[in-house]
């Protein structure tokens, strides 16, 4: 008994018990397999219902739901809100397996996209409840497991559905075992008793183990006959309601300087060129990335219809998740200035990405298909990985977070645009592969760019070179900044 009470309380209990959540929650062996699942026998939906009417509420309810989550994750602090998250999953794979009209297949999206926006608590929650010189150990454990599960459940879908081991529906029911797993863990999880900004302190107030509060000792002298009387009894709910107006007013001010911090690190963040500059690239290729993923499946599918054909989505996430770490995990070996080479690497390796995708949507043969779909991602991971180190390498945690998730909902906010105008059946409604192209013409822009910028940086590094070399002989030239 000893031995659980001290491993509770160590920071592998919370950090384990995460792991678990994370791994149960991201086997999904259906979702490479979505796409034919919603078309085929099982729910008779037409393509452009997917494709046009399903789909396009995932973006939408992603984008309401993003702001006010990160905000409710930080005041619930985080165990809460992770509970809510496998609460939705459970949801929207119930709705996945027991519905099947466009409606409900639409809500099941809008759940998914609160269990999408929800994911900040899970990364958020290990900062709360380990020290600082564990961060580095806690994040690489529940991001990695993550990965590792979304790579099982692709292995594990392929397997079942080449070999014919489960039907898609008993699939369904396989993964509302695993959600279950996840949610009875997530309500194990510690109880967190400090966030980022809302719970930083608790001043005035002691919190005995298990985070809840000790009762107020009501009266110090008098007996029970005391306590009955009716003027104690009229000044002690005199005195709580004065309390609880305290309490209120303290948490409005709480709310209001917790907004005004938020602002102020916001702006002072964005104050930085560089890091605008590399959040930019942020939003706008993950914008792009988003789309790619989402829809990619409904091109396998125009590529090589599933009736005619053994498909192998699950194998193909798996080998890109797989290598799209070994990439991102390579780039902490690399030796390049970043700082100096950053811009234009992104702009070439976005070139890449766009040429895979050019070469997705026009060629004829699924596994030249299937072929660049993991170069695409594998090169996103690799500089999505570049970025965030670069943006996270002069801001605190605090920053970190706000940044990113601004970052992101920027994405999300270009992302609605599109999904509107290229996708929804409201706006011009195109058919997948015209969607693919237009996704590829995105990032040859994204790529001209930036690749635009990174060599004006080289031309004004090469100029400031010669003045301070035509100085340092004696030269009267007088050394410029130049902006860009």
């Amino acid at each position: 008994m000893e031995m659980v009470k001290r491993w509770r309380s160590d920071w592998s209990c919370p950090t384990t018990l995460l792991c678990i959540y994370g791994f149960f929650s991201t086997v999904k062996p259906l979702e490479p397999f979505l796409f034919p699942f919603l078309t085929g026998p099982d729910k008779n939906l037409t393509s452009e219902q997917v494709n046009n009417q399903i789909f396009p509420v995932w973006t939408y309810s992603y984008l309401s739901v993003l702001m006010p989550v990160f905000l409710l994750t930080d005041w619930l602090r985080y165990k809460p809100v992770v509970i809510f998250q496998s609460v939705m999953l459970l949801t929207t794979t119930a709705l996945l397996r027991w519905t099947g009209s466009v409606p409900a297949m639409q809500a099941m999206q809008f759940f998914y996209g609160v269990v999408t926006a929800s994911e900040v608590a899970y990364f958020s929650y290990i900062y709360s409840v380990v020290d600082l010189k564990r961060y580095r150990k806690a994040t690489s454990y529940s991001r990695s497991i993550q990965l590792l599960g979304y790579t099982i459940g692709s292995v594990l879908g392929q397997l079942l559905v080449s070999f014919n081991l489960m039907s898609y529906n008993n699939i369904l029911i396989f993964t509302l075992a695993l959600t279950a797993c996840a949610f009875l863990t997530s309500c194990l999880l510690p109880m967190p008793q400090r966030s980022m900004f809302f719970h930083r302190k608790h001043s005035g107030e002691v919190l005995p183990a298990g985070g809840v509060k000790a009762p107020v000792e009501e009266a110090s002298n008098g007996s029970l006959d005391e306590m009955r009387d009716e003027k104690v009894v009229h000044t002690e709910a005199k005195t709580c309601a004065e309390k609880e107006d305290k309490e209120e007013s303290a948490s409005a001010e709480s709310c209001n300087q917790v907004i005004l911090q938020l602002w102020t690190d916001f702006r002072q963040c964005y104050s930085s060129r560089q890091l605008l500059y590399w959040s930019l690239w942020w939003a706008m290729a993950t914008c792009g990335y988003n789309q790619t993923v989402n829809y990619v499946q409904a091109l396998w599918e125009h590529k090589e219809p599933s009736q005619n054909f053994s498909i192998y989505n699950g194998g193909v996430e798996a080998t890109s998740n797989l290598l799209s770490a070994a990439t991102a995990y390579g780039i902490g070996f690399t030796e390049v200035r970043w700082e100096q080479w950053g811009e234009l690497a992104l702009g070439g390796f976005s070139g890449l990405g766009a040429a895979a995708l050019f070469l997705m949507t026009f060629t004829s043969n699924i596994w030249v298909c299937y072929g660049s779909y993991v170069m695409f991602k594998c090169l996103y991971m690799l500089l999505i990985t570049i970025a965030m180190y670069q943006i996270a390498a002069d801001l605190s945690m605090e920053r970190y977070a706000l940044v990113f998730g601004a970052n992101n909902f920027g994405a999300l906010a270009l992302q609605t645009i599109i999904t509107s105008v290229v996708v929804d059946s409201s706006g011009l409604g195109l058919p997948i592969v015209p969607q693919f192209i237009i996704y590829s013409s995105y990032f040859s822009v994204i790529s001209v760019v930036f690749s635009l910028r990174g060599l004006f940086n080289c031309w004004r590094r090469q100029r400031n070179k010669k003045e301070e070399t035509f100085a340092d002989t004696g030269e009267p030239v007088t050394i410029k900044e130049h902006k860009f």
